[in-house]
């Protein structure tokens, strides 16, 4: 496959010629790339690309051999990711060209997977010691070894769903049977953009009205319902747009062009949903934003926490705990239920003085 430009560094991608047509993927540094061939032995393509472009990152930032990183060079390397520049007595060489730095949440990311790298190279013995600190030491360091300061704070932030009024507006403005399963599978499934395009025919089942995935995050599998429009737009577009004679059983292909009958890349369904949310008029409308609105309504409508983690294909309940927040109606019904309770407790016997508010707490 040649060189592909991640993010403006360029990885060296290439397959194996092998069944399986393993992936294989170089950062110029030599033992990287045997952490990232090792890391294709255990995880999905995307984290090994994943992980490649964020050491690549990294020692393009911080100019040193793996054996030479120390902790300054990390701490520096933080610095440059938040503030876009280099600095720190010439441990670093450049920060990422044309980048006004990088969120928390990606700087933090790819402390996790630098600090990885170097933990797989002390159980070889090629480092001493990992370079990643695992925080800033406290007063309470002593009593609490392991509870620093985190090198990187990251807000969490609510993620943003679509309105029933902006799910339809942009069901409508989609042309195609194809590209209304697609989206029925994200906010009437719940199902993430690579579990859609990693459908294949045999995954679906129309009589039980259900959907197994085979490519979810972290290679797990999970059998889910789904409503029957996504089943009914799916019926549509197999026998009126499917290309006949595909030679692949991945479900939505693509329908023009010189790759028709070829299985829908990232980028097709991407550019799909951006020509969809232009006509609709939204200004937010991604496939992450789909597979949010589908969770937070389904725990609206009562489902339980634990059913939206099976249903999401979550590993931690922790990840599902988000929808909690992000269902106002469910928060309100939960505080007016306490407030009543603490009223009858609070102010049981006591006459409203004149003049005063009453059910402050509601």
């Amino acid at each position: 496959m040649g060189a592909r430009a991640v993010g403006g560094a360029d990885l060296r991608v290439t397959r194996s010629s092998g069944c399986c047509g393993e992936l294989a993927v170089g950062v110029g540094v030599p033992l990287a790339d045997v952490y990232l061939e090792f890391l294709g032995g255990r995880c999905r393509p995307n984290t090994v690309l994943a992980a490649a472009y964020d050491l690549k990152t990294f020692f393009t930032v911080v100019a040193k051999p793996p054996d030479r990183v120390r902790p300054a060079d990390v701490l520096a390397f933080i610095t440059a990711q938040r503030t876009g520049r280099a600095g720190g007595h010439g441990v670093l060489q450049s920060a990422e060209p044309g980048l006004a730095g990088v969120s928390g949440a990606t700087v933090r990311r790819r402390l996790s997977v630098v600090s990885g790298f170097f933990a797989f190279l002390q159980v070889r013995g090629d480092v001493a010691a990992n370079p990643v600190p695992r925080g800033l030491p406290t007063r309470r360091e002593r009593s609490r070894p392991r509870q620093g300061v985190p090198l990187v704070r990251a807000t969490r932030r609510l993620p943003r769903i679509l309105s029933p009024a902006e799910v339809d507006a942009l069901t409508l403005a989609l042309r195609t049977h194809r590209d209304r399963a697609m989206v029925a599978a994200m906010v009437l499934g719940g199902l993430r953009r690579c579990e859609v395009l990693g459908l294949r025919l045999e995954d679906l089942h129309a009589a039980e009205r259900r959907v197994f995935i085979t490519e979810g995050k972290g290679g797990r599998q999970r059998l889910i319902p789904v409503s029957g429009r996504f089943f009914a737009a799916v019926a549509a577009y197999l026998g009126a747009e499917r290309p006949p004679g595909a030679r692949t059983d991945r479900v939505f292909l693509v329908l023009k062009g010189p790759h028709r009958g070829q299985p829908l890349s990232v980028r097709g369904m991407d550019e799909v949903l951006t020509a969809a949310r232009r006509r609709a008029g939204l200004e937010h409308a991604s496939c992450h934003e789909l597979r949010h609105t589908c969770l937070t309504r389904l725990r609206e409508a009562g489902m339980a926490l634990e059913a939206v983690q099976a249903q999401a294909g979550h590993a931690s309940i922790e990840s599902t705990r988000i929808y909690l927040h992000l269902a106002d109606d469910w928060l309100a019904a939960q505080y007016r239920k306490a407030a009543e309770v603490i009223d009858a407790q609070v102010f049981a016997g006591q006459p409203a003085a004149p003049g005063a508010i009453t059910g402050s707490w509601r």
